[in-house]
């Protein structure tokens, strides 16, 4: 599998799992634009990797939150003559609590990064892939999203969900336009995630069994989506997971995962 000379966009690429996205895809020689909301981080990645691998690389500082920024993406990749080739919409983010605990604006700001963004940056990037008849889109939700809703974080199972069938509906329209889509439905993963939302002390008490690198996740979605493999579940445990709910009728995979993320989903308060 080689992506020699194709161009990547992706999105929350400063750390953890879209990090891993840039290296694995610019080992496989394709040039990159990487955005997040931290530049220093975006410029010193990009740097390391156009030295090591010889790829192009641009980085763009945006807030995905902001309505405005998949726009500005696109001006930006337009002045600069730059066609995606392949997606990676990775942004995102946590809110901690029970839905009343957040603000509406905090609540809105999340589905603005976490369904729009995705939404909107798809809108705006595939009707190149499609003229070009070659695209790659991964869209990454979260083994959240396919199993019933649990207490707390109130809506990031319900953005996940949205995810996979969005990924579905895609793969179906484009299947034969050269354009393949995948939902990658990961479990926790070593990453800043869980600091940035202030659970860590929380997920380290969880089984190392259930925990997964960033770099086998990022490696099975690139082969899951070459091989249209359109809902992605990385690592035996998390397919166990979905595998289980999914058998179980649901009030029975309801009352289970909600006796489970007591143990990880932070309250406030």
């Amino acid at each position: 599998m080689t992506y020699q000379g194709k161009w990547a966009l992706i999105t929350g690429a400063s750390a953890g799992i879209g990090k891993t996205f840039a290296e694995k895809l610019a080992a496989q020689g394709a040039n990159l634009v990487l955005v997040a909301r931290r530049k220093e981080r975006l410029d010193a990645l990009g740097a390391a990797l156009a030295s090591e691998h010889g790829v192009s690389v641009k980085s763009i500082a945006a807030d995905l939150a902001d309505p405005l920024a998949p726009e500005e993406i696109a001006r930006s990749l337009s002045n600069d003559n730059v066609n995606i080739d392949i997606l990676v919409n990775n942004a995102g983010f946590g809110l901690p609590g029970v839905f009343t605990d957040n603000s509406w604006r905090a609540h809105r700001d999340f589905i603005e990064l976490m369904v729009t963004s995705y939404a909107h940056l798809t809108h705006l990037l595939l009707p190149g892939m499609v003229d070009r008849q070659y695209g790659r889109i991964i869209q990454v939700a979260s083994v959240a999203g396919l199993v019933p809703g649990s207490s707390g974080h109130t809506l990031y199972g319900a953005s996940k969900a949205f995810l996979v069938s969005f990924a579905q509906s895609l793969a179906a329209e484009c299947s034969d336009k050269g354009v393949k889509v995948s939902a990658l439905c990961p479990g926790f993963t070593y990453s800043e995630f869980h600091d940035v939302n202030d659970t860590r002390s929380l997920v380290s008490q969880l089984p190392k069994y259930m925990f997964m690198d960033a770099a086998p996740v990022v490696e099975g979605a690139l082969d899951a989506v070459e091989r249209e493999h359109v809902v992605y579940v990385p690592g035996a445990w998390n397919k166990f997971t979905a595998w289980l709910v999914k058998a179980l009728p649901r009030p029975w995979g309801a009352a289970m995962v909600k006796k489970q993320s007591a143990k990880f989903r932070k309250k406030n308060g």
